[in-house]
């Protein structure tokens, strides 16, 4: 079988940047093991243009917002599915002078594209927000299981996906390309996450593991809109509502822990005035974050045959649609992703 490209995994990267390559009427074949820790199955998906405690726009929030979901509905529109939740999100003010400060920012022009609207009074009665709340648009979560396992099928039905663990030692590299087993390719792509620290060719990239929890309650209170403040909660189609996340850089062993259910229940109190709740999923996952807290992107500077889009983190929702692009023009036209994302900047 000869394709134009191998890539290796199908987590939101390798299906974001497979679908790009595909969209280009390029051929692939896309290797994924089922048993890996897949942090994309695990994400709530969350897309969010005003983040942190300070409430700043998010990294190239410009560049990046436009494509989030244009993109995902070129997916859906692929797989005849539905998985792209557009929804504002409630921040609750916590102080009369957080208030005052937000009603200044409401005129700045770099974070008017992102505001819906300023609340001066409660919005919601069941959600501690005396003092009211900012409510943001251009958000919303991904559905990313039914993404990724629609984008499965498809790639399976195409002859594109092979679900089997990766042996990088079979990598042959001859002059037009490389061999890996029956497959013959121009390039091979490493899109699988914190296996990319397992390649000979990666493993000196600065990946900073960050460990998350999740959980999936049943809560009384249906707002369309996301209410986040400390914890995020968002109300599934099923009726749940997911609640998340932590965020650890030291405690990554496998599974879930009791102190994050701890921690996010605390956080939630504080947040929803329903005392009330019913724990009814609990999930994990180890999320590919570098320390400069910007993805991988690039050619191995020894090796031209073989590259990297990696490291999207807790943001991937929101960078990989932008990225993938950026990706794909050095895939196809040699063009050097931004000094900031480059892989350069480690090697």
């Amino acid at each position: 079988m000869e394709v134009d490209f191998l890539l290796i995994g199908q987590g939101l990267a390798g299906t974001a940047l497979s679908h790009r390559i595909i969209q280009k009427g390029h051929t692939l074949m896309v290797l994924d093991s089922p048993l890996s820790n897949k942090s994309s199955r695990v994400a709530a998906g969350l897309y969010n243009p005003v983040t942190g405690k300070k409430m700043v726009r998010t990294w190239l929030a410009d560049k990046l917002f436009p494509e989030i979901e244009p993109f995902y509905a070129s997916i859906e529109n692929l797989l005849g599915k539905s998985f792209l939740h557009k929804r504002p999100i409630y921040r609750p003010f916590l102080t009369i002078e957080e208030q005052n400060e937000w009603m200044g920012h409401s005129a700045d022009p770099l974070l008017q594209p992102f505001f819906e609207k300023i609340y001066t009074k409660p919005l919601f009665d069941k959600v501690f927000n005396p003092f009211g709340g900012i409510l943001l648009k251009n958000s919303g979560f991904l559905d990313i299981n039914t993404l990724l396992d629609a984008y499965s099928d498809f790639l399976l039905g195409k002859g594109y996906l092979r679900l089997e663990i990766f042996n990088e030692k079979e990598v042959i590299f001859e002059n037009n390309g490389l061999k890996y087993r029956d497959i013959k390719a121009k390039g091979m792509i490493y899109c699988n996450g914190l296996g990319a620290l397992e390649s000979e060719f990666f493993k000196t990239l600065p990946f900073a593991p960050v460990k998350g929890e999740i959980l999936d309650i049943e809560q009384d209170f249906h707002p369309e809109a996301v209410i986040n403040r400390g914890v995020f909660r968002i109300s599934l189609p099923n009726g749940l509502k997911r609640v998340g996340s932590t965020y650890s850089w030291h405690d990554l062993d496998i599974g879930p822990t009791e102190r994050a259910v701890r921690e996010l229940f605390e956080k939630l109190d504080k947040l929803i005035k329903i005392p009330d709740k019913n724990l009814v999923a609990h999930k994990f996952g180890i999320r590919p974050a570098t320390k400069d807290r910007k993805p991988f992107l690039g050619k191995h500077p020894l090796q031209d045959r073989v590259y990297v889009f990696n490291g999207f983190g807790a943001k991937g929702v929101s960078l990989v649609p932008y990225f993938s692009k950026v990706m794909l023009e050095l895939l196809l036209e040699g063009k050097e992703p931004q000094k900031e994302v480059n892989i350069m900047r480690c090697m």
